[in-house]
This record gives structure tokens, sequence and C-alpha cells, in this order.
């Protein structure tokens, strides 16, 4: 028997192939996919040739083993059920619902420990969405966001859209967004954001600013999050943040380079810059924090978001080169598109 799993094979390239269905071991339980989503900024990096051919795929993922040189296997959000457990494993795991960081293949192995189980309540394609809440929960965290603060966020995409979300659950001063496709804009208004901007649009700074003392009476953003995946907004989030407020990079922009404005106002207004990357936790917050807990929040949330409206696009798992090339062309028409695995076997 068969699977089916989705291959970087070149630039620009991908290819679903067959191969063997793995034996479970000793330890380990067989997953059979339901669905996976495909990270629209990572992944393009991958797609695009984009990403640095000296880094790991992940530090810290098992599945995702290996390095960034074709032919490789890449994804981190799958959702799909148990249904075959090795020796030595609990039998409760048997036809349970799970989240896997696990690259797009219709089957897989995994160690119970590399699995969250996923609620009766919360629906398949809510759960696909796990990862990026994380990451967007990640983000809340590493900026430390305060009641009455404002708060920008530029880009709205997926990451972008749910961490607008979890903001719009604060009681803030000021919650606005920038973002050039006008759908998701759109979409940003009904998650929180109390206006949201085109960055493309010439004196959109200004705008920005002024629409923000119109409803805070500050001059800057006390916190701006730069999720876009463009080296160029972070002269953005410079010029919106106020001093010594704080810019949390969320971005992976993988060989691109960002050419940085520090001769203006950064340096005098003591702007902060700050990494977040969802793969470790804050040092100052890992004594009360674990990735554990971490998760589980990001479960909660999802119960609460329910990002499954972010779905715009959905493509069987062997026509996935069409949903890489819909994203890499047309990324304005989609926001979430998902893959979506046959319950059957392959032979």
């Amino acid at each position: 028997m068969n699977r089916l799993a989705v291959y970087f094979t070149g630039l620009k390239e991908v290819e679903v192939r067959q191969e063997p269905i793995p034996e479970v071991y000793p330890g380990s339980v067989l997953v059979q996919s339901e669905c996976s989503a495909i990270s629209p900024g990572t992944e393009m990096l991958l797609y695009r040739g984009q990403a640095p051919h000296d880094l790991a795929t992940d530090d810290v993922i098992p599945a995702l083993a290996g390095e960034m040189r074709f032919p490789f296997k890449y994804g981190y959000a799958s959702v799909g059920v148990v249904t075959e457990v090795g020796e030595g494993v609990d039998r409760s795991w048997e036809g349970q619902r799970v989240f896997s960081f696990n690259p797009h293949e219709t089957h897989f192995l995994a160690s119970p420990s590399d699995l969250i189980r996923i609620p009766d309540s919360l629906p398949t394609e809510d759960a696909v969405f796990l990862a990026n809440m994380e990451t967007a929960v990640n983000f809340l965290h590493d900026g430390h966001p305060l009641v009455g603060e404002s708060v920008a966020v530029i880009g709205q995409g997926v990451v972008g859209l749910l961490t607008t979300m979890l903001l719009g659950r604060i009681p803030l001063a000021a919650l606005m967004t920038l973002e050039p496709v006008a759908r998701r804009r759109a979409v940003s208004r009904s998650a929180g954001a109390h206006a949201s901007f085109d960055p493309s649009l010439e004196g959109v700074q200004n705008e920005v600013l002024t629409a923000l003392r119109r409803m805070s009476a500050s001059s800057g953003f006390d916190l701006s999050y730069e999720v876009s995946g463009s080296p160029e907004a972070l002269n953005l989030a410079i010029g919106l943040t106020g001093d010594s407020g704080r810019v949390i990079i969320g971005s992976w922009y993988g060989r691109k380079q960002a050419a940085l404005d520090l001769g203006g106002r950064f340096h005098r207004s003591r702007i902060e810059f700050k990494s977040s990357q969802v793969s470790t936790v804050d040092p100052r917050l890992s004594g009360r924090w674990s990735k554990s807990r971490r998760l589980a929040t990001a479960l909660q949330m999802l119960t609460v978001a329910k990002p499954a409206q972010l779905i715009t696009h959905r493509f069987p798992i062997g026509e996935a080169s069409l949903a890489y090339d819909l994203l890499d062309k047309h990324p304005d028409e989609a926001i979430q598109v998902l893959l979506e695995h046959s319950t059957s076997k392959s032979g």
C-alpha cells in the first residue's frame, strides 16, 4: 500500500510522489491525514528558492529533520486520525484525532509525544490552524501588549490575522493593521482592527499616524508587529512606532535582505527591535511557560477565533502543484489554502 507525499523538487517545482506506507514499529503510531495547511509565508520562500541552503529545515521538529536542499518534504500543519498503534503504545491513541507538525503526506509515523490530541469539540478545519495560532500566541507573549496601548500589525496574512484576532480581545486604545490586499483588510476589520490601511499608497504612514492621534492622542504606536514577510516593511514599522516603543519581527525573510534606515528617528527614539520565533519559549517566561502550555493555550484560542473562516481554497493533495502555483502567482486571491487528503489508502 502506498501513501502520497509532496516534495519540493526544484525552483517553483513540487511533485506528489507515491511511497510505501511505513510499518509501525514499537513506540510509534500510524496517522492517516485528513488535511494539511500550506504556510504561504515559509513554504513560498522554499518554493521560490529564497531559503538559506545551509540552514536546517527545522531545529526542533523531528519530522522536519534535514537541510533545505531539493528534493525535500515540508509542511507543519497536519490533522489526521491514528489508525494503528505500535507495541508499547497506549491503546487509547487508536482512533484519536490529532494534530502534527508534519509534512504534507497522506500517512505518516509519529511518536505519541509529538502529537497533540484534538478535543472532540474542535472542528478539523479549525484545528489545522494550531501551528499558526501558537505563533500568534507567541507574538503576544513576546510583545507584552498592555491594556490601553496602541498596536499596529503590518501584514494580514494567516498569522497576521490570527494575531489581530487575539489582540482584538484586549482593550487597546487603538489596533490598526496594514495590508495591501483589500479582501484581507476587510477580514482584518471584522477580526477586531479599528482600522486597516493599504501600505502601498503614498503617504500612508502619515495617514495612519493621523488616525492614531484621533483615537489615542498618541504620536506613535507603543507596539508594532512586522509579519508581512517583506523586509521593506521594517522601515514602515520604525516610522509608525513611538518613542521607547517595541517592534516585534515575526517574519522570516529567508535570503531577502533588509535595508534599514537607522539614521533617522530610530536611534533617538530608543525603539526596541525583537525577533519572535515560535520554536522556543522566551527565557523570561520559561519558568512558568512550557511549549505544551503554550500549545494548550493556542488550542483554547482556536475555539474562540474559529479560524476556518480564513480558508479560501481547497485542493486534493494530488493537485498540490496547483495550490503552490496559485500562491505564487495570485497571492491576493488566497488567504489559507488547504490540501485535502484522501481517506482511503492509495494502491
